[in-house]
């Protein structure tokens, strides 16, 4: 038996607890497979988008149509989009959006560097300068600082440039049909390129260099899943996820999410302060 959904929480705008309804230093983006309507197998994907503060989930598909009916218009400006590079993400159809770019599956992408040419050198001093910077970035936000101090900063971009070189030229010629080749050339070509949205957390220390926020939020859904299976109703599965990125942005408020259950059954629908300013 279906359970009747709070009309005044399942009914309220989507926005209202979109990342974007307040003021917004990094937004964290990751997506995970869902079901499609009357199929139990995964055909659709269940995007998040969230802040320390807040969560917003949309179901859909992998297109840039469907991303763009996430929190984007709604980005206020120097808007931080911190992501894994998927396609959607960090297309240039998205305008001036500043990007970080996930140094968590960076990491991952140069483990596997490492293991694909075990003579080389440059996955490992790719690595080493990559985790240093997040290590002085942790201990300097500690500290109070806002940013990292040129001098620290120097020293590791001038070991990752040489890095980077070194792998490219390392790659230039190298057969692209062995599995992971081509993947850890264009991860080379990337850091080349986007030197700056590889390392904007140093820049600003209230930007994440991983997105692991969205991470987090989305695995309550996974194990869910796991446990119980998938909702094969497409209209239940979109009320399930309005609710829980209410209930998400609620915890993230330490407002205790069974008080918004409750109060939304007696008429009451609890906002989060962006929103009701």
């Amino acid at each position: 038996m279906r359970v009747p959904q709070p009309d005044r929480l399942r009914k309220q705008p989507p926005h209202q607890h979109r990342p974007g309804a307040g003021r917004l230093e990094a937004l964290h983006t990751t997506r995970g497979s869902t079901p499609a309507e009357g199929k139990k197998e995964a055909k659709g994907y269940l995007h998040v988008a969230c802040t320390e503060l807040y969560t917003h989930f949309l179901l859909g598909d992998r297109s840039m149509k469907n991303f763009r009916q996430t929190v984007l218009a709604d980005l206020e400006p120097g808007a931080i989009a911190v992501h894994d590079r998927y396609q959607a993400y960090d297309s240039t159809q998205l305008g001036d959006l500043n990007h970080q770019l996930c140094l968590a599956h960076v990491l991952r992408d140069l483990t596997s560097a490492a293991q694909l040419y075990p003579n080389e050198h440059w996955p490992i001093q790719l690595t080493d300068e990559l985790r240093e910077l997040i290590h002085r970035a942790n201990q300097a936000r500690t500290r109070g600082e806002t940013s990292l101090p040129q001098r620290v900063t120097s020293i590791a971009v001038r070991g990752l440039r040489a890095a980077v070189r070194i792998g490219l030229a390392a790659t230039a010629h190298l057969d692209n049909a062995r599995p992971g080749a081509r993947k850890s050339r264009l991860l080379l070509e990337a850091f080349h390129r986007r030197e700056d949205d590889f390392l904007r957390f140093t820049t600003d220390l209230r930007i994440p260099p991983t997105s692991n926020q969205a991470e987090r939020d989305l695995r309550p859904m996974k194990i869910q899943e796991n446990i119980s299976g998938r909702l094969t109703d497409l209209e239940r599965a979109k009320d399930r996820y309005l609710i829980r990125g209410v209930l998400s942005t609620a915890v993230k408020h330490t407002v205790n999410p069974l008080t918004v259950l409750r109060d939304a059954f007696t008429g009451t629908t609890w906002l989060p302060p962006a929103a009701r300013a």
